[in-house]
């Protein structure tokens, strides 16, 4: 690491105008949050492996910004020739270097590399001091990166409209109105996943994301694609041509932005766009978002005639179509073997192998669930590096196990699993956290605080125009009562066959979380809680935002709630069933028998044994325990006595008791002839209720003839006869 930043800073002080600073940032010329092996320059500067992040290296020092995701990580991988910055807790990088750098320093950055956001942001923060932005010619990194990875070949992928839901044409319609509303005649797209769902094309040349080194341009008569012709094939090129899409080399693309700029940018296709009125008067006003596109292309523009705001595409993309919807949801069905499934909690799984090739890691049970995803239909491959993680690793928020250093499975510590695929029709991302063990009060009390705060966010219901800042807090605020928190945003949005994290939306306590409300359709995730040195915590679900139906509306504004998509069990003996509110230990029944009802078609004879047991009902506390061994005690006595002394019996016992249980965990012969109701008496036969819902047993001024008045018959579900037995791991569960 020393040569490299020896080798760098010799470059910056024979660079003119020499340099006294040159800022390395993560992203590539796309500003990707996800970049290809060949982009990774900040990593290669500094050893730091986190997604985000921005390196400084000046005369004397080196500096490392990033997020709260990333604090441990950092920490670990950066040598002592590196200072941490936190990201929310010590300066702004750009506060940083307006204050410790010389008047008139020269900061060198690749502009290619850096936003138009943030290059405007970091000169207005340097005219304080007379410093300057220097855009370099060339790429610093790379001159010194000798071993730098070849660009990628990979080829142009034409996603089916089977998958996609709409045609580039109309979505190339819809992009020309908002240009029109927006009196701007032309778009610059530089945002990797917006090119990819624009023109209905996926890729490979960015692991874990779909998507292909691409810009494009659209203008009122004419669209472009700037990409390595050596990766279009001769059917993908007619496909091209039959949508009116002008393909270009990629390094065409700045020179093509000088040319739409002068208004000399014309296309072989333009006479093939249907249904285009030109106006004659039209603006000259070019379009471009100032998050997603380079500053190198920016700087070919006049700044007075640049609209620069998100782009149009955005929107749209995160407001999935139906098929994309039914993708969605397909694909999260297939998603049957997360962490907690994988497993059984038989003592032979408790115990060390004793052998090499048996031993369970964190690396070992990562590929294993990458390989039960592999068999699924349409799996391309994962949305991001799995994060398998084993006690204080699980602290790590993106801890991405490696072969020769990764921890082995212990019964004793938490074990966090965050992971999703690629597929066709759409994209996961699913976390759940179990313990194999016993897990102490302390972790039970965390656990259960982030699920309060996972059941909350997903139970919300709120006006039209709402966004995420707002609806962050329902995460949080569990774990506030215990003066804990999360580093990071709550939620995020999933792309449909592209990146696993999508905006403009988020779920965060950051401010930029104010900009876009939720709207139908959208998807977000949901909370976590990390704990450094010790574990993590985090249970995520892909939630679809729908309209919801309310008895008023205040306002006429509409209203909004949210539809979970993933199904996988939470473990219970995490929780403490203590600190759950009826309403939301009801939600968790009614989702682990959703879980239980959509996996089973799926599951062999050996994991439906577990998905009963983990999807068993939980009940209300210690007066359900008794109650149950009263009724279970009871169950003893119908064999010994008649039917008559049975109900009699019931009656005397509970005569006046008003008392919560999960039915499910008793002989339901017990109860076929008792008043069952969830708020008032109800006469409907059983059938689908009492296996699987908590239920409320109101017994009050009871005679035998009532009994005999509300008498039901009772057919299980599960099998031909009239009694359902108690099996032995059915134990009522007591708080």
């Amino acid at each position: 690491m020393s040569e490299i930043l020896s080798s760098l800073r010799s470059l910056m002080a024979s660079h003119s105008p020499p340099l006294d600073a040159l800022v390395v940032p993560s992203e590539d010329y796309h500003q990707s949050e996800y970049v290809s092996a060949r982009d990774k320059r900040r990593e290669f500067v500094s050893g730091f492996t986190g997604s985000a992040g921005l390196a400084l290296i000046t005369k004397n020092e080196a500096r490392l910004w990033t997020d709260g995701r990333y604090f441990l990580q950092a920490i670990q991988q950066l040598s002592d020739e590196w200072t941490l910055m936190r990201m929310g807790e010590d300066p702004l990088v750009e506060v940083w270097m307006s204050d410790n750098l010389s008047e008139g320093a020269n900061i060198g950055v690749d502009p290619w590399c850096v936003s138009v956001d943030t290059a405007n942001r970091w000169g207005k923060a340097f005219a304080k001091k007379s410093q300057n932005l220097i855009p370099t010619t060339t790429d610093l990194v790379d001159e010194v990166w000798k071993s730098r990875p070849p660009s990628e070949m990979n080829p142009v992928i034409v996603h089916p409209l089977e998958f996609a839901g709409r045609s580039v044409s109309d979505k190339l319609k819809d992009l020309r109105a908002k240009l029109k509303q927006e009196s701007a005649r032309g778009l610059v797209i530089a945002a990797l996943d917006e090119v990819a769902w624009l023109y209905n094309i996926r890729g490979t040349d960015v692991a874990y994301c779909p998507v292909v080194h691409a810009f494009a341009i659209v203008t009122t008569d004419s669209a472009f694609l700037y990409v390595d012709k050596k990766k279009v094939s001769n059917e993908v090129s007619e496909y091209f041509k039959g949508l009116g899409v002008e393909v270009k080399e990629y390094t065409d693309v700045i020179s093509d932005v000088a040319l739409l700029a002068s208004k000399q940018l014309f296309s072989s296709f333009s006479s093939k766009i249907e249904d285009m009125e030109i106006d004659s008067d039209q603006t000259d006003r070019l379009w471009v978002d100032p998050a997603s596109c380079c500053y190198a292309l920016y700087s070919k523009l006049d700044a007075d005639k640049v609209l620069l705001q998100p782009s149009p595409l955005s929107l749209p993309k995160a407001l999935k179509n139906p098929v994309e919807l039914e993708g969605l949801k397909k694909a999260h069905m297939q998603e049957l073997y997360g962490a907690s499934g994988y497993f059984m909690e038989a003592e032979a799984n408790k115990k060390k192998p004793t052998s090499e090739t048996s031993k369970l890691t964190e690396l070992t049970v990562s590929d294993k669930l990458e390989s039960l995803r592999a068999a699924k239909e349409h799996f391309r491959g994962l949305s991001f590096p799995t994060i398998s993680s084993v006690g204080s690793n699980a602290a790590i928020i993106h801890y991405s196990p490696e072969p020769e250093a990764c921890a082995e499975m212990d019964p004793d510590k938490i074990y966090l699993c965050d992971s999703g695929a690629q597929y066709l029709d759409g994209t996961t991302d699913i976390t759940r956290t179990v313990h194999f063990g016993k897990p102490s009060a302390h972790e039970k009390d965390c656990y259960t605080a982030v699920l309060k705060g996972h059941v909350a966010l997903g139970n919300a219901r709120f006006p039209k125009g709402t966004n995420g800042y707002t609806l962050d807090i329902l995460a949080r605020a569990p774990l506030w009562k215990f003066g804990l928190d999360y580093r990071h945003g709550t939620g995020h949005g999933v792309g449909s066959y592209l990146f696993v994290h999508e905006g403009p939306h988020q779920v965060s306590f950051r401010p930029s979380a104010r900009n876009v409300p939720l709207q139908a359709t959208m998807t977000v995730t949901d909370p976590g809680y990390y704990e450094d040195g010790n574990f993590g915590i985090r249970l995520e679900n892909v939630l679809v935002v729908n309209d919801a139906e309310t008895e008023f509306n205040f306002g006429d504004k509409g209203y909004l709630q949210f539809e979970h998509i993933t199904w996988a069990p939470y473990q219970v003996k995490l929780i403490d069933l203590k600190q759950l509110t009826r309403e939301e230990i009801d939600w968790l029944n009614t989702y682990h028998l959703k879980c239980k009802d959509i996996l089973a078609p799926f599951l062999n004879q050996a994991e439906m044994e577990w998905l009963k047991k983990a999807t068993e009902p939980v009940t209300y506390g210690v007066e359900n325990f008794i109650c149950c061994l009263i009724l279970q005690f009871l169950n003893i006595l119908s064999h010994l006595f008649s039917s008559f002394i049975i109900h009699h019996s019931l009656h005397h016992a509970l005569d006046g008791c008003s008392v919560w249980v999960s039915v499910g965990l008793i002989d339901l012969r017990l109860i076929n002839v008792l008043i069952i109701s969830k708020h008032k008496t109800c006469s409907r036969p059983l059938t689908h209720y009492v296996l699987y819902q908590s239920w409320k047993l109101e017994i009050k001024h009871v005679t035998e003839s009532t009994f005999f008045e509300y008498a039901v018959p009772f057919q299980s579900p599960l099998s031909n006869s009239h009694e359902l037995k108690v099996q032995k791991d059915h134990e009522p569960r007591e708080m």
